[in-house]
């Protein structure tokens, strides 16, 4: 199969990250097809998707006119065999739970055309594991999309043991025409790249918050005024360049031997998801909010997200 042939893609799960991605692809044209596992759920994503384009409309991403045609590309069904009968790609996004995808993947396998690409916005596992069970080994891939995945440019391309290098190109450059920042991961590994990144600072500051060194507002406040702000222009490697290699070297002989290198997330961020204090999802986490100010947070996040994307992408 080749990029020219791709005309219909369904995501499977209609959460925050599956219905950014099927209005990502409704937006470049695609007919898209919508699965989960309740109307419900299905008609709550549509809205959101309407949300989105009608905030895309205000900052000139898409044409006001454009709207009703991008979500009349929109699709949806709780049928998963009727969602994938004659798909050219798949993408799972659903919970990131092994045995969920490693059943979903078998189905999928079973239900779809052979030619069908299967691929996964799994945020950790690998699918050379999870799609091991599959009879397209070749045709199996991981796409890494990033919250809010309808505003984000990066999208992680991670091919499994056997992607055949077709496979890889064109998922790559589909991503690329879509409007994303495609980056190619040489090799699968755990958490692939940018996650890992991510997680070695989050240990840090979960650390950091533990030992009240500063406040959770202090500490998000820190980083999005430093190298946060840097970092939207140039990535760490470059602000190493421009900072000097030799200072750095230096600092990090100093530092690294002082931070924590824990095997575990800290007592108290433990302690904190056993409480059920997952964050917005259930109003208090870090911080303590209301669903309207949660709501604003986000609101106001993808304002500036889209500010920002319009500036540098």
């Amino acid at each position: 199969m080749k990029l020219e042939d791709v005309r219909r893609i369904t995501v499977v799960g209609a959460g925050i990250m599956g219905r950014g991605i099927a209005q990502t692809f409704a937006t470049a044209g695609y007919d898209v097809t919508l699965n989960d596992l309740s109307s419900d759920l299905l008609d709550a994503a549509l809205n959101r998707v309407k949300t989105n384009l009608d905030t895309f409309t205000r900052y000139g991403f898409v044409q006001a006119e454009d709207v009703a045609v991008i979500l009349a590309r929109i699709r949806t069904t709780t049928d998963l065999a009727d969602a994938v009968r004659d798909v050219d790609i798949v993408i799972e996004a659903i919970a990131e739970d092994f045995e969920a995808k490693r059943q979903l993947f078998n189905r999928l396998d079973s239900l779809c055309p052979d030619r069908t690409i299967l691929a996964s916005n799994s945020s950790s596992l690998l699918i050379s594991e999870f799609a091991a069970e599959t009879k397209r080994q070749d045709r199996v891939i991981l796409t890494h999309w990033f919250n809010p995945p309808h505003i984000v440019p990066t999208v992680e391309i991670i091919p499994g043991h056997m992607t055949s290098p077709e496979t890889y190109e064109l998922v790559y450059e589909l991503h690329r025409k879509v409007g994303k920042l495609a980056i190619r991961i040489r090799k699968e590994i755990p958490g692939y790249l940018v996650n890992r990144i991510q997680m070695a600072m989050l240990r840090e500051v979960w650390w950091l918050w533990e030992q009240g060194i500063a406040s959770a507002e202090d500490i998000d406040l820190a980083v999005k005024g430093s190298f946060g702000f840097r970092l939207a222009s140039i990535g760490p490697l470059l602000t190493n360049d421009l900072g000097g290699n030799d200072t750095n070297y230096r600092v990090s002989r100093y530092l690294l031997p002082l931070m924590t290198n824990s095997t575990e997330p800290p007592e108290a961020f433990r302690r904190m998801v056993e409480a059920g204090n997952y964050g917005q999802k259930t109003g208090q986490g870090f911080f303590v909010h209301s669903t309207e100010e949660w709501n604003s947070i986000i609101e106001k996040r993808d304002k500036e997200f889209l500010e920002r994307l319009k500036s540098l992408y």
